[in-house]
C-alpha cells in the first residue's frame, strides 16, 4: 500500500514548526521575503525642450546626410491642438521651422478659418529632415525619428490631433488605409482624438478639394469645443 498523502502533509507540517522554532531560538522572528520584481515606475514625460536635447543633431538616419538642419517643432508647448504633417520641404529645411512655405501659408489660413493662431497651436512632422526632393518619408527614416514625435506629443499632452497628409495618419494609426478613406472621420490615438485631413500641399495641387478639407476642419472645431467646452 501507499503512503497517505495526509501522512505526508502532517510531516511536513511538523518539520516546518520545528525548522521555525529553531530559527526563533536564534532570535529570528519571521523569514524575510524575496522581492518581485516589477516594472520600474514611469518617469513624468520629458519637457519639449528636453526631447530636442535628446534628438540632438541626429544622425539615426540616411536623412542627416542632406539635410541643412532639423526641423522640429514650433508652437505652443501647452497647445490643445497639434497638427502633424509629413516631412520638411525645401523652405522649412533652409529655415529650421515646419510649414513656412506655401503649403505652410495655406496652414496657417486654415488654422485662423477655426478661429485659432498659429501660436495657439503646435505644428511639427513625423520626420525632422527633408527627404530628397520632397518624396514621402520611407519606413526606415520613419521608424528612426517616430520614437520623437511620440515624446513630443508626450510632452505636449494635446486634447487634439489633426494629421495632415497620408503618412501622418498612417504612421500614428498603424494603418495602410489612404489618406482618402481615412479623413474626415474622428480616431483614436492612445486616448487623444485624431482627425485626419488632406495635406495642404495636396490642397494647392488640387484645389477643387479645399471644401472638403473644410468639411473636416468644421469637425475639428466642434471636436475641439466639445473637448475644452469653449466655443
Amino acid at each position: 500500500m501507499g503512503t497517505d498523502p495526509r501522512d505526508e502533509l502532517r510531516e511536513l507540517v511538523r518539520a516546518t514548526r520545528i525548522y521555525l522554532e529553531a530559527q526563533r531560538q536564534l532570535g529570528l522572528e519571521c523569514i524575510p521575503a524575496a522581492p518581485v520584481a516589477g516594472p520600474a515606475p514611469a518617469g513624468p514625460p520629458l519637457t519639449l525642450a528636453e526631447v530636442r536635447e535628446e534628438l540632438g543633431e541626429c544622425t539615426r538616419c540616411k536623412l542627416c546626410r542632406g539635410r541643412t538642419q532639423i526641423v522640429f517643432g514650433v508652437g505652443n508647448p501647452r497647445a490643445e491642438l497639434v497638427f502633424v504633417g509629413e516631412a520638411p520641404g525645401a523652405e522649412e529645411d533652409a529655415q529650421g521651422e515646419p510649414f513656412v512655405g506655401r503649403a505652410g501659408q495655406l496652414l496657417t489660413r486654415i488654422i485662423q478659418a477655426i478661429g485659432l493662431r498659429r501660436e495657439d497651436v503646435y505644428i511639427c512632422n513625423i520626420i525632422k529632415c527633408r527627404p530628397p526632393a520632397n518624396r514621402n518619408p520611407e519606413a526606415d527614416e520613419i521608424a528612426a525619428c517616430e520614437p520623437f514625435l511620440l515624446k513630443q506629443l508626450e510632452a505636449i499632452r494635446p486634447k487634439l490631433i489633426c494629421t495632415l497628409g497620408g503618412p501622418a495618419a498612417q504612421t500614428l494609426l498603424k494603418t495602410k488605409e489612404p489618406i482618402s478613406r481615412l479623413r474626415g472621420r474622428l480616431f483614436e490615438f492612445r486616448g487623444i482624438p485624431l482627425l485626419p485631413t488632406y495635406h495642404p500641399a495636396f490642397l494647392l495641387r488640387n484645389p477643387h478639394e479645399k471644401k472638403t478639407v473644410w468639411q473636416d476642419m468644421q469637425l475639428l472645431q466642434r471636436e475641439l469645443t466639445r473637448l475644452t467646452g469653449r466655443a
